[in-house]
């Protein structure tokens, strides 16, 4: 007996003496709730229990603005996480934040990792790459606008449930045919800058800021241009509604959204990464479409621009902990990765081989209106269309909230309120230009 229990306690104490590898942890935060925070950790959970070296910890850091403030606080403190997640109009502000980040491309690159941008959907590849051409943050949930209805709303209206208003004046039509049938909420917008101002231009193929909306070698240089006649009168028409009870106003960000799900508004423009919720939860038929557009405008409708947000590297990590980024965007790459998440969420598939999968798989055949994110983005673009990037955006963003505020009360006059954001916006501009200069 004295023997194997000799060897058993031999083993035994071979085993304690041997430390189990640490593992090198990877600190994310973000900004994603409900359906799309359970999807942020899946991902996560995927990513650990492929591979034994690395931890993914996701954390909740409120939402986009808080996120970004939180990580500033933290980088100055020396504890910022190892990746942020930042939304779209933060960008500018990104790329003028010398020495905080790390260009995605060389932590890629410096890892071994195969990274290549022409892999990526053009207009997602290109929005957050620098004038000199490398890759600066990584496409991760990139959205656009879309435009929602609820069909059993609609077909209770006397409306044509399976076909969406397909012009602003159609849409119009229909909020007041809504009203008529004794729907409270007709018509209700999400992230009214995005989808009322930013995507609204491209979509007419308008200019939102000059220098190519900011976009061109130059664009530090950029100032708006959102009080044309064809914005003055957009936003008369949807004050004219708001005042008719045909449009009701719910909120900043997406606080409209849950109007929507819940069946209380029969139609919204929010975010094309809005799908999962309403997949989810809606307990009614709804239907996906594009955004509306004036049919008088000439060569509308153009393109939609890019929403959402990417993931930027921090500074100040170790090599170790670099490579285990470089791993978990690896896998985030993967066509596999990239289509479930596509099409779990309404986000893009940021890849045009994740596209193709999709596609083959019949998932748009079975879910109608389901593509229409990636049609409104694939569309050719123009120097008016190509996308928006601005300094100091996420304050005009602010500013854009507050001046249509007052337009939905009707305690301003829309071009009034229009003059107001761009002459309010052009100062938060010039102070971006003095600081920044030709660093863009």
């Amino acid at each position: 007996m004295r023997t194997p229990l000799l060897a058993l306690a031999t083993a035994m104490a071979a085993t304690i003496a041997i430390p189990a590898q640490a593992q090198t942890e990877i600190q994310w935060w973000h900004s994603m709730t409900a359906v799309n925070n359970e999807w942020v950790n899946d991902l996560a959970r995927q990513f650990n229990e492929s591979q034994k070296e690395y931890k993914v910890v996701p954390t909740f850091k409120g939402n986009y603005t808080e996120g970004m403030t939180a990580a500033i606080a933290a980088f100055r403190a020396g504890n910022a996480p190892h990746i942020l997640q930042v939304f779209e109009v933060g960008t500018a502000t990104m790329m003028a934040s010398k020495g905080a980040t790390v260009p995605v491309a060389k932590v890629m690159t410096d890892a071994g990792k195969a990274f290549d941008p022409s892999s990526y959907i053009p207009a997602v590849a290109g929005y957050y790459t620098a004038p000199n051409g490398q890759m600066l943050s990584f496409p991760f949930n990139s959205s656009t606008t879309i435009f929602y209805i609820n069909k059993d709303a609609f077909a209770k209206a006397g409306l044509n449930a399976d076909k969406a208003p397909a012009t602003w004046p159609e849409v119009f039509e229909a909020a007041k045919k809504l009203k008529a049938s004794g729907h409270s909420c007709p018509m209700t917008l999400a992230w009214q800058g995005w989808t009322q101002l930013e995507s609204f231009s491209t979509w007419h193929n308008v200019e939102f800021a000059t220098e190519q909306n900011g976009l061109s070698k130059d664009g530090y240089k950029a100032r708006m241009k959102i009080n044309s006649p064809l914005h003055v009168k957009h936003i008369e028409n949807l004050a004219a509604a708001a005042k008719a009870g045909e449009f009701v106003y719910k909120g900043r960000g997406s606080d409209a959204q849950a109007s929507f799900t819940s069946g209380e508004c029969a139609m919204i423009q929010t975010s094309s990464g809005f799908y999962g919720d309403v997949a989810k939860n809606a307990k009614f038929k709804y239907g996906l479409a594009a955004l509306p557009y004036y049919p008088d405008v000439k060569g509308a409708p153009q393109n939609t621009v890019i929403g959402g947000a990417s993931l930027w590297v921090m500074a100040g990590k170790k090599p170790a902990e670099y490579k285990g980024v470089a791993e978990f965007f690896n896998f985030l790459s993967q066509t596999k990765v990239q289509a479930a998440s596509h099409q779990r969420t309404g986000y893009l598939p940021i890849t045009l081989a994740a596209y193709d999968l999709t596609d083959k798989s019949g998932f748009y055949q079975k879910n109608p209106g389901t593509d229409v994110a990636v049609t409104q983005m694939i569309r050719k673009t123009t120097d008016k269309s190509r996308g928006i990037r601005l300094g100091n955006y996420v304050q005009i963003r602010t500013i854009e909230d507050e001046e249509l505020e007052q337009v939905w009360a009707g305690k301003k006059a829309p071009k009034d309120a229009l003059d107001a954001i761009v002459s309010r916006g052009n100062e938060l501009l010039a102070r971006f230009e003095a600081a920044n200069g030709g660093k863009k």
